[in-house]
């Protein structure tokens, strides 16, 4: 059973087209607490980096990382618990270092990049628990062609797979707190009430050690 009293930070994370916004929405019902979806900002670089990806790739992640701290620091000073769409680590572990890889960042951009990176998240309290919602490329692509959106539509598989592949190396080298795996090929929780109820005894059961307070 949850305390109370305690305020706790539940960080929902996953590859594009997981159910990352659905989670946060259904999980934010189920326990009462605040939602915090992606924040949405306008990128000044990215009609540049569109142009000429490999000479602005590091000015657009920055613009990215900042937005995605001050959200960060917003949730964690609310004043009731929270479930968060998508983490600032997801940023830099994931988005950057595919860019890195595919060598449209420079080593020496990267380097910087992740200093920073490091530099100030080291500050930030991290989640009580980080939600990974783990799917198939199939499935993925399923959900997107499922939700519609336009500047989603033609997104190449192969982009999808090495965000996958990052995703689990992420993953699997994530200490800083419990990460509660959940497969989403079989499950629709969404539409199935009962596998909705699945996933919130588990959250509660992964929550119920004894946790910091913010």
């Amino acid at each position: 059973m949850l305390n109370q009293h305690h305020k706790y930070f539940i960080a929902i994370a996953g590859n594009i087209g997981a159910g990352k916004s659905t989670l946060t929405g259904l999980l934010s019902q189920a326990f009462g607490w605040q939602p915090f979806y992606e924040a949405n900002a306008e990128n000044p670089y990215l009609v540049d980096f569109y142009a000429d990806m490999r000479r602005w790739s590091f000015h657009s992640q920055v613009f990215f990382l900042g937005k995605r701290l001050e959200h960060h620091k917003q949730l964690v000073d609310h004043h009731t618990s929270v479930v968060q769409d998508r983490t600032v680590y997801e940023d830099a572990e994931i988005f950057a270092r595919n860019l890195y890889e595919q060598g449209t960042m420079a080593e020496r951009d990267y380097e910087v990049y992740q200093r920073l990176y490091h530099a100030i998240s080291a500050f930030l309290p991290p989640p009580d628990l980080v939600i990974y919602l783990q799917g198939s490329v199939d499935k993925l692509l399923a959900h997107i062609d499922k939700r519609g959106r336009a500047y989603e539509r033609g997104m190449a598989r192969d982009y999808l797979e090495r965000l996958n592949g990052l995703y689990e190396r992420w993953i699997d080298g994530w200490t800083t707190c419990p990460v509660l795996r959940v497969s989403m090929d079989n499950i629709d929780f969404l539409h199935n009430p009962a596998q909705l109820r699945e996933v919130v005894q588990r959250t509660e059961e992964a929550l119920a050690a004894p946790l910091r307070a913010l």
